[in-house]
């Protein structure tokens, strides 16, 4: 099948353009109309093209807590926030730590039309941290990714021991299967719900210190180091990052030459602790909203490239699970298809639409070592335009995740994705 779309504009160009995709690829640009006439014509509205956004962090919640979400609710929405391509989290109901369970999950969302899936196994069987998954029997089942995420690798040795074997699976290029952590020392953050500070002083709230995800972080990397000495190529991937102490050591082993990455989600970026002063479990996620100088270092992060990738932890729960007080209700944030959005409102000019763009295309690409998504003839068909002009107002009951509540409702954003394509086919269109 043959698509077309006409009326685009690539960033930071006034030139309006058209592009062909066939096959599931780019098959060129501004084509004669004789090779286009046959198949699909569609209008960009003048749009902004770039290459589908990744998302390396999301909860859909199948198997086993589809009144949260699913995979048509999920990738649904990953498609209307621009997103081609989806990393799902194991931590369902069962695990995702069997390979039958990861073929089914494939096959399921290949059928959808919606963003491409790739599901996360557990690092741990159970993700209960005590002995390593089949992890070379679920990567042939399609896993891209290892991680126990949802818990935090209290044991340490079983961590090495997960490192070292994923670093050993490698891929045509040579290089290993990604471990990606939650970076908390459970003993340090204890039963804390919010950042620990003078708010959660305050509000009398039991709090989670920064040094929960810094030390953690450290154990993780003097771990990274040690297998690295001994010739591995494990690769440490941390999620969430959280804290301006954890960025700096993060930074430090990158100029050591550790194959360590990290992301920053956005409500990391653009809330503070002091959203919790209405007691609004809304606002609760794991690691917790910190400071705002934390949230100006992770800005500073994205700029100066400590920071890999921007991913979204999309973490729905239903209104009621949300609506308890802050010690009872489950930590969390579905918000993956406003995250380019709120992004670019919030922060478009400071960090410019290429870089922007990088943060949650290539970034993510480079984490997991694939290919650099790109626009050229006979690059994947997979493509987002950009309305980066109009704003629109966030309207929760709008939204494609059952999650239909978010901090920023009301908010009025540009950047909104116009179209998403998925292996040359439409996957979102803005009605």
């Amino acid at each position: 099948m043959t698509l077309t779309i006409t009326n685009i504009k690539r960033p930071n160009s006034d030139t309006t353009e058209s592009v062909t995709l066939e096959n599931g690829v780019i098959k060129g640009w501004n084509l004669p109309a004789a090779l286009t006439a046959e198949g699909e014509t569609i209008d960009g509205q003048g749009g902004t093209v770039a290459p589908a956004l990744i998302e390396l962090h999301a909860h859909l919640r199948e198997p086993g807590q589809t009144e949260k979400e699913d995979l048509a609710s999920g990738l649904a929405a990953a498609a209307a926030g621009g997103y081609g391509t989806v990393v799902c989290m194991p931590n369902t109901v069962p695990v995702i730590d069997d390979p039958a369970i990861v073929r089914t999950l494939i096959q399921k969302a290949n059928g959808l039309g919606f963003a491409r899936l790739h599901p996360a196994a557990a690092l741990t069987k159970g993700q209960n941290g005590e002995a390593l998954a089949e992890l070379g029997y679920l990567k042939d089942a399609g896993a891209v990714m290892f991680t126990d995420d949802g818990r935090t690798n209290e044991n340490a040795r079983v961590l090495r021991l997960g490192l070292e074997y994923a670093g050993s699976l490698l891929d045509s290029a040579g290089k290993g299967m990604v471990v990606s952590v939650h970076a908390e020392d459970a003993s340090l953050r204890a039963d804390g719900v919010m950042n620990e500070g003078p708010v959660s002083e305050a509000l009398g709230l039991p709090g989670n210190p920064a040094a929960a995800e810094a030390a953690r972080v450290a154990r993780d990397l003097e771990i990274l180091a040690g297998l690295h000495a001994q010739g591995s190529k494990a690769h440490l991937h941390i999620q969430h990052l959280s804290t301006a102490r954890a960025l700096e050591l993060v930074r430090g082993a990158k100029v050591r030459g550790l194959s360590v990455t990290c992301e920053v989600c956005p409500h990391h970026l653009t809330l503070t602790d002091e959203a919790l002063r209405g007691f609004d479990a809304m606002y609760k996620v794991a690691p917790p909203l910190r400071t705002q100088r934390d949230a100006d270092a992770l800005l500073e992060g994205l700029k100066d490239g400590t920071v890999d990738c921007i991913a979204t932890d999309h973490a729905p729960h239903t209104r009621a699970e949300k609506e308890r007080d802050l010690l009872d209700a489950p930590s969390g944030i579905a918000y993956i298809e406003l995250a380019f959005p709120l992004m670019y409102t919030r922060f478009g000019q400071t960090l410019g639409l290429d870089k922007l763009l990088d943060l949650m295309t290539a970034g993510p690409a480079r984490v997991m070592g694939w290919p650099t998504p790109a626009l050229e003839a006979g690059a994947p068909g997979d493509l987002v335009v950009l309305d980066l002009e109009t704003e629109r107002e966030v309207k929760p009951a709008e939204f494609r995740t059952k999650a239909k509540f978010t901090p920023w409702a009301g908010e009025m954003l540009k950047g909104w994705p116009l179209l998403t394509v998925v292996a040359g086919q439409v996957a979102y269109r803005q009605e």
